[in-house]
């Protein structure tokens, strides 16, 4: 978790997912090799000073580093992330992009940590932010914390050559 210089005490918040529980699987729709679209997300206990929330998706099991799979920051205070939605400003993840990209682990069981954020403050970053920038803007500016890991292990095994998202298992 990011380190923070002023002496502020961080309120833990809960994330949940009526799509998956806490460390089981994330549902084949919310990845690759389905819709490839975010899951819905419940946020209770967000600080009431909160101004704003971000959003870190990362896969810390990727073979090099861990992956991040969406940021997103500047979102309206709320207690519900709708599925497929996303109403802050989007940065750039490690796919290049600039929306969610699910699971999608060449190989083996990944986790994947939805780590939420309540800030006091809004984040002034362009959308070609990536992840050391948010964390950065955002590091005193965090008044609230909960995160939500699930995992993933693809049926079909990965290869550069097919786009199996599109494919439909048979």
């Amino acid at each position: 978790m990011i380190q923070t210089e002023k002496a502020v005490r961080i309120q833990t918040m809960r994330v949940s997912s009526e799509a998956f529980a806490s460390r089981q699987s994330i549902p084949r729709k919310y990845t690759c090799d389905g819709e490839n679209v975010n899951p819905p997300l419940n946020i209770d206990q967000v600080p009431k000073e909160a101004v704003c929330l971000a959003i870190i998706v990362e896969d810390p099991d990727a073979p090099i580093n861990t992956w991040i799979h969406w940021l997103v920051w500047n979102i309206p205070i709320t207690h519900r992330i709708d599925e497929h939605t996303a109403r802050g400003v989007e940065g750039l993840n490690d796919f290049c992009k600039h929306f969610y990209c699910g699971p999608c682990p060449m190989s083996g069981t990944h986790r994947y940590i939805f780590k939420v954020y309540a800030l006091d403050s809004l984040v002034h970053l362009p959308p070609s932010a990536r992840k050391s920038q948010l964390e950065k803007a955002m590091a005193e500016h965090i008044i609230g914390y909960g995160e939500l890991m699930g995992v993933y292990k693809r049926v079909v095994p990965f290869s550069p050559t097919r786009n199996v998202a599109k494919e439909t298992l048979k």
